[in-house]
C-alpha cells in the first residue's frame, strides 16, 4: 500500500506545478541510498538533503525503492569496483589510511568494498539519472499524460464508486 501511495504522489507531482528540475533532483538523489547499503552515514546525509532541499520527496522515495529492489543484483559489480578503488589504485592508499584514522570517517564504512563500489557507481549515475528523469517528466507533461488519461482503465477507475468514496474520505482528512 505504501508503494501505491508513493506512486500516486509521484503521478500527482508529475501533473502539478512542481518544476521538472525538482522532481528530477528528487529522483536522482533517491538513487544514491537506493543503490548503496542502507546503514551508512552518507545515506543519512542524502536523506537529510532530500528533506531540506526543495526537491520532490515522492520521486526520491520512488527511486530509493526502485533501485533498492535491483541493487542486490549488482553487488558483484559493486564489489569489484569497490575493491579496485580501495586496493588496486595505489595512490589512494594514503587517503584511505588517513580517513580510517579520522574520528568520524570509519562510521561511513568506506572500507566496505560493496559500499564503496555502489557509492562510486551511484555518484557516476547522479547526473545521467537527473537528465533522464527530467526528460521523462517533460515528456510525460507534453504527451504521455493526455494519452494515459484516455486509457479505459483510468476512466473506469475515476468513475468507480470506490475511488470517489476514497477521494471523499481523503478530502475529509480521514
Amino acid at each position: 500500500m505504501f508503494f501505491l501511495k508513493v506512486i500516486s504522489k509521484l503521478l500527482k507531482a508529475l501533473r502539478s506545478a512542481d518544476s521538472p528540475r525538482q522532481i528530477a533532483w528528487g529522483f536522482a538523489l533517491g538513487t544514491i541510498p537506493g543503490l548503496t547499503p542502507f546503514w551508512s552515514l552518507h545515506n543519512l546525509i542524502i536523506v537529510a538533503l532530500i528533506i531540506i532541499l526543495k526537491v520532490n520527496i515522492s520521486a526520491g522515495l520512488l527511486a530509493w525503492m526502485l533501485f533498492s529492489f535491483f541493487a542486490w543484483l549488482l553487488d558483484p559489480l559493486f564489489h569489484a569496483l569497490g575493491f579496485a578503488v580501495l586496493v588496486k589504485i595505489s595512490f589512494l592508499e594514503s587517503i584511505w589510511t588517513s580517513l580510517y584514522n579520522a574520528p568520524i570517517a570509519p562510521f561511513t564504512r568506506f572500507n566496505n568494498t560493496v559500499l564503496m563500489g555502489s557509492l562510486v557507481c551511484s555518484l557516476i549515475l547522479l547526473m545521467p539519472n537527473y537528465w533522464l528523469f527530467k526528460f521523462v517528466v517533460l515528456r510525460y507533461r507534453e504527451s504521455w499524460d493526455q494519452k494515459i488519461q484516455k486509457w479505459r482503465i483510468v476512466q473506469i477507475l475515476r468513475g468507480s464508486k470506490i475511488v470517489r468514496f476514497y477521494v471523499k474520505l481523503k478530502d475529509m482528512g480521514a
